[in-house]
């Protein structure tokens, strides 16, 4: 099984971030443990919030892990 390329998108006004993994929107995240729990859906298990917060394959836009209100 290939990595799943993660994108979190910035945070809207009301905090959430908006999730896609291969291309397909999962949800909106409004914390690090909801992204963890997104992850683990997508087949990442074992995640937890520091692991989604130093995790190299996630891609950022519009700040980073500890940005979550716009």
């Amino acid at each position: 099984m290939s990595t799943p390329r993660v994108v979190v998108y910035p945070p809207s006004e009301t905090g959430g971030r908006r999730v896609r993994v291969d291309g397909e929107i999962l949800g909106t995240a409004y914390s690090l443990h909801d992204l963890a729990v997104f992850l683990e859906r997508a087949g990442l298990e074992g995640w937890d919030e520091q692991d989604v917060a130093q995790a190299d394959l996630i891609e950022w836009r519009g700040g980073g892990p500890e940005q979550w209100v716009h």
